[in-house]
């Protein structure tokens, strides 16, 4: 676990970016600032134009930073699930002619080992996660430092990601004014953060409905094992109901949040709302449930395709069923559609921290999380990735806001699968 310390969560999202600054003391995270700041030049959660997306970075940055009375400087950020492939790799060594001793370097060799592989010029590797060592034969350990042996094997599992996305994400950040000290497969923090331990253990599910898309993941035995992007998410949803109502986006946006609710059925017929259209001097008067069934329509979508790629993977059959969260689900009846149409127990993750009790928070809490909980084994095995960036002891140190420039506070507003994919699964969730 980190020592104590403050750490920054930043969530590049397609639709807004979050900043998360929680301080670590005695065993216990507490938020202490929050930022948030509209998303430009990303799209479908990737970034398209770095400048822009700098820019909207450092305003959420900003507030962060007089919430929490510090300055930032370094940040813990995510990576979408666009284009991820996951892959298992072993890798082993001799320690030695004689038994001695495994130490740090000893772990950070036979990682190396495990990395030994061709990638295509477009990809990159992005993480590496260790699930066991082997010791002269001897299996299922988590860290054999201190143990002594012949021969050292690890196995584990790979996290490769396109080129472009990861070199935009770290050059925005930069440009921002921030130094990058985590780069995190976003859909295996969520996991990690969103699950307990049991639903890590047998394998859980975790659907996260952002604005510009959606994303499922499969946490088993608390490793990341499947990922999978739907290019959609409540982005879409809006616009249905801009279309369809003949208004603004903005205005479209504010009635799902105010009347929206994702069940049609449980909508009411007779309640009715002002629509303002475009075009018209009179607004239009609109049922709630006409509203959900516009909702209901879109979100069936997503949800679908998502079904048929985790049923493709055998990921249904895992006894954690469901857990949905993200903005989107921050609507009433999601919990029920997905229900509806997984199959499978479905419940919705909402963050405990006071002041951000919303799904909308969940990225950026739990890359915080991740950065956290990360072991000194882990951080070992990740020092022999060529791109890594090795999870900080503290991200941020805790200062007094300049007096002479002080500042007013403002108020926070389907991929193609490598060869060997449908064999691999296969194994992963046995």
């Amino acid at each position: 676990m980190a020592n104590q310390g403050i750490y920054v969560g930043l969530d590049i999202g397609t639709t807004s970016i979050k900043v998360i600054v929680a301080e670590y003391v005695q065993g216990q995270m507490n938020v202490i600032g929050v930022g948030s700041q509209r998303s430009e030049g990303l799209s479908r959660g990737v970034i398209v134009d770095i400048d822009k997306a700098a820019a909207s970075i450092r305003a959420a940055v900003k507030q962060a930073e007089e919430k929490a009375s510090i300055q930032i400087d370094q940040v813990i950020a995510g990576v979408p699930a666009n284009q991820l492939q996951i892959e298992s790799v072993s890798g082993m060594i001799a320690v030695g002619d004689q038994s001695k001793e495994i130490v740090d370097k000893d772990v950070a060799s036979v990682a190396s080992a495990a990395l030994v592989r061709n990638l295509p010029p477009e990809r990159e590797v992005l993480s590496l996660q260790a699930t066991e060592f082997i010791v002269d034969g001897f299996d299922g350990i988590k860290d054999p430092r201190g143990m002594i042996g012949v021969r050292l094997e690890l196995h584990g599992i790979l996290f490769t990601a396109p080129k472009t996305v990861l070199h935009n994400t770290k050059k925005a950040i930069e440009k921002a004014g921030l130094t990058l000290t985590e780069l995190v497969v976003n859909p295996l923090a969520t996991g990690l953060f969103a699950l307990n331990d049991s639903e890590q253990d047998f394998g859980t599910v975790v659907i996260d409905l952002g604005g510009g898309q959606s994303t499922a993941a499969v946490i088993h035995d608390h490793k990341l094992k499947f990922a999978d992007v739907d290019q959609e998410g409540g982005d879409f949803v809006t616009k249905d109901i801009s279309v369809v109502l003949n208004t603004s986006f903005d205005d479209a946006e504010k009635l799902k949040r105010d009347y929206g609710n994702a069940d049609s059925l449980a909508a009411s017929e007779d309640e009715t709302f002002p629509v303002t259209v475009v075009g018209k001097t009179e607004p239009a008067m609109i049922s709630e449930q006409y509203l959900a069934e516009i909702i209901e329509a879109r979100l069936t979508q997503i949800f679908s395709r998502l079904e048929k790629s985790l049923s493709a993977a055998k990921a249904l059959s895992l006894p954690g069923g469901i857990v949905i969260t993200g903005g989107t689900t921050a609507l009433p009846g999601v919990v029920e559609l997905a229900q509806d149409i997984f199959k499978q127990p479905v419940k919705r993750f909402v963050p405990s921290e006071m002041g951000i009790r919303h799904p909308s928070f969940t990225q950026a809490l739990a890359l915080v999380h991740y950065a956290l909980r990360v072991s000194e084994v882990d951080r070992i095995v990740m020092q022999a990735v060529p791109t890594g960036i090795v999870p900080p002891k503290v991200t941020a140190e805790r200062v007094e806001t300049p007096q002479e420039t002080p500042q007013k506070t403002k108020e926070a507003p389907a991929e193609k699968k490598p060869a060997g994919w449908r064999r691999f699964l296969g194994t992963f969730f046995e």
